[in-house]
């Protein structure tokens, strides 16, 4: 999810831009595409640049919020965004029964676990903290990072884990979870922070200093590619696939790496694979879902 703009202690804004669709005219007779991102990074001036050669004009809505772009596209107000991987898609499709899907794929960018008192995992001591994030798809993909180290301990295998699911007495490590933001900040005051490569830049955090990472490369990662996305009836839509075919040329990728110092890894990938990807999830959590409700009832 890329990139979220330093929320440390930002003042929530937002730009309303008239809703506008790729059929409209820009700059003389220049394609005009809104794309909503959070926060803000080189490599999206980048892409505005590079489109604009090719005749199509970007306009950028900023957003400091996750929960923001994608009800945006549903209304119409932005045509595109570029912010979340297949998993969050995926839970906000079946969470609010919307249909939003992908137009392509863009990179991974690994989530780590940092520390400003030990030096490697293995000095984080018995019972000590670590906080993660709270949203549900990256509080499950920091406790399956900490299950990685051995840090945590499952009650039972599950593809989304949520904190409930943590075994606390088997546990090496209590879990706090905080909002995404407050990671970074929550590290003065735990043993150690799983935080979103989004953060690092705005932190000063260097991604070589983790004491772990999540395995870009590993084909489990896939779940955690991001991508640009559309409402569901436009996402042939020939401008909407050039743009993502600008996004990999090289100037954009070199922005792309600069912005996540050198951690990003381009992933490009079809429609067909990506659209897979995204129904194997959304069964996944489906199933999961029912399963709660059954157990629960």
């Amino acid at each position: 999810m890329k990139k979220f703009v330093a929320a440390l202690a930002v003042v929530p804004l937002v730009f309303s831009l008239a809703a506008c669709g790729s059929s409209s005219n820009g700059n003389g007779n220049n394609k005009k595409v809104t794309i909503g991102v959070v926060g803000t990074e080189k490599a999206n001036d980048v892409l505005k640049e590079e489109a604009a050669k090719q005749g199509i004009d970007i306009e950028y809505q900023e957003f400091t919020d996750y929960n923001q772009p994608n009800p945006s596209v549903e209304s119409g107000d932005t045509d595109l965004n570029r912010f979340q991987h297949i998993a969050y898609l995926a839970n906000y499709n079946v969470n609010s029964g919307k249909d939003l899907q992908i137009v392509g794929s863009t990179n991974i960018y690994p989530m780590a676990l940092f520390s400003q008192k030990h030096k490697k995992v293995d000095e984080i001591p018995q019972d000590g903290t670590v906080a993660i994030p709270n949203d549900p798809v990256n509080e499950a993909r920091a406790i399956l990072l900490l299950k990685a180290q051995n840090l945590v301990t499952l009650k039972s295998d599950v593809h989304s884990p949520t904190h409930d699911d943590i075994d606390t007495e088997k546990s090496k490590v209590k879990v706090t979870t905080v909002d995404a933001s407050q990671t970074v900040v929550s590290l003065d005051s735990v043993d150690a922070s799983v935080i979103n490569n989004t953060f690092l830049a705005d932190a000063g955090l260097n991604p070589s200093d983790a004491l772990a990472q999540d395995d870009p490369n590993n084909p489990d990662a896939r779940r955690y590619v991001n991508l640009f996305v559309a409402q569901k009836d436009k996402v042939d839509d020939e401008t909407y696939k050039k743009v993502v075919e600008i996004f990999h040329t090289q100037p954009v990728q070199d922005a792309v790496k600069e912005d996540s110092k050198n951690t990003a890894v381009e992933v490009n990938l079809s429609q067909d694979e990506l659209k897979q990807a995204l129904q194997k999830e959304e069964s996944a959590l489906r199933k999961y879902n029912r399963h709660v409700h059954e157990c629960t009832r």
